[in-house]
């Protein structure tokens, strides 16, 4: 199984660890992470568990993003690419495909459109290169709110938290729709309680 976190890590020592025994706890086992923070990029092996890691070349505290991957799937990793500290990719052998997994930290809303179209054309040159009989699946955090226009119905389902996109929903739903992906998060119905209390950001996942 796969999930996605954003884990706000605050470069605490011991904070990575904190959080992969709570996820050793699911029944995950893999997790793409957002905001860790760190500096450069590789790869860290743990007795139960390896992190993969994408972070700002020259210094600490800027995003970051990577992999958590439990000991038992290890040997499944066919590569791990870095690209900057927002963007990732894992590519694993799955039962019946390969899997390319970007993981993706997306400009927050109110960010210069200069910034958003130079991260979206990123993502693009990355996927670009990922061989077309894998199974593409971009998941993690995209900063956006999927509503529910029928201009985007070709790529989402009838599940939403939100009625209205904002800018960065209608950015995810293009880029879906040029790639021939889709918006999984909207394909189930949300939990009641999370609907009660709201969602600061809607988890987008993607899939080719």
């Amino acid at each position: 199984m796969i999930g996605t976190w954003n884990i706000l890590t605050k470069l605490k020592p011991g904070k990575m660890q904190e959080i992969a025994e709570q996820i050793q706890n699911t029944t995950l086992q893999i997790v793409a992470l957002q905001e860790i923070r760190w500096e450069g990029y590789g790869h860290i092996r743990k007795k139960d568990y390896s992190l993969y890691y994408s972070c700002n070349t020259d210094t600490t505290g800027q995003f970051g993003t990577g992999f958590l991957i439990k000991k038992e799937i290890e040997k499944n990793i066919l590569g791990f690419e870095p690209h900057n500290e927002r963007i990732c990719k894992l590519r694993i052998k799955g039962i019946n495909h390969i899997l390319s997994l970007i993981c993706v930290h997306a400009p927050t809303e109110d960010s210069d459109n200069t910034v958003k179209e130079q991260f979206y054309e990123d993502l693009r040159r990355l996927q670009g290169r990922i061989p077309k009989y894998d199974a593409t699946i971009l998941l993690g955090d995209t900063n956006a709110k999927i509503g529910l226009e029928d201009a985007f119905s070709s790529v989402m389902g009838k599940y939403s938290l939100h009625k209205e996109s904002n800018g960065n929903g209608e950015l995810i739903c293009e880029y879906a729709a040029a790639n021939n992906m889709y918006i999984m998060s909207t394909k189930f119905n949300h939990k009641k309680y999370i609907k009660e209390h709201g969602l600061h950001q809607m988890e987008t996942h993607a899939v080719r």
